[in-house]
């Protein structure tokens, strides 16, 4: 970061709700491309790559924890990147862009409609359904995301919200 404090491209943080995340690597590139800071969040010890710009945090064991963490710094200078609905959910509330890994964009538009499919998904599980599990993370969602990360970036540093 080299003190760029009236872009408001420098202000942006990237928080990755990290266990599980498959692209973890891809925000490390395109994050360092655009100057952006990142933050790494999990439950246990990550390894991440040697840079003033990324910084690991390890929050306690516990339901929901590191989502709580990120929810908790989530606003208009953030970028988030997750799969988990009920976190894109409170984050979008506040104000962050909101990623999944495979480049969907959860928004003030289609969050509603991605929180009432993972409920019903979840009651239909409980009930005893198979609805089977998530689909193969392929190359086009990594392409995808890469694309959608790049973009949200460019547009966030000029000052745009969506």
């Amino acid at each position: 970061m080299d003190g760029r404090q009236d872009d408001p491209g420098a202000r942006l943080v990237v928080y990755v709700d990290a266990d599980a995340c498959p692209v973890k690597d891809e925000v490390y590139r395109v994050a360092d491309r655009h100057g952006v800071r990142v933050v790494v969040v999990a439950n246990s010890f990550l390894n991440v790559p040697r840079s003033p710009a990324i910084e690991r945090v390890i929050v306690g064991e516990g339901l929901d924890v590191a989502d709580d963490w990120i929810a908790e710094r989530a606003d208009a200078s953030s970028i988030v990147v997750t799969n988990d609905i009920p976190l894109a959910d409170r984050c979008v509330k506040a104000g962050a862009a909101v990623l999944a890994p495979d480049g969907r964009a959860f928004t003030p538009d289609t969050i509603g409609m991605a929180l009432a499919t993972r409920n019903l998904m979840t009651d239909l599980r409980e009930a005893g359904a198979v609805t089977g599990g998530p689909k193969p993370f392929t190359r086009q969602d990594r392409s995808a995301f890469l694309s959608a990360l790049d973009q949200t970036i460019r547009r966030r540093s000029r000052g745009g919200r969506r």
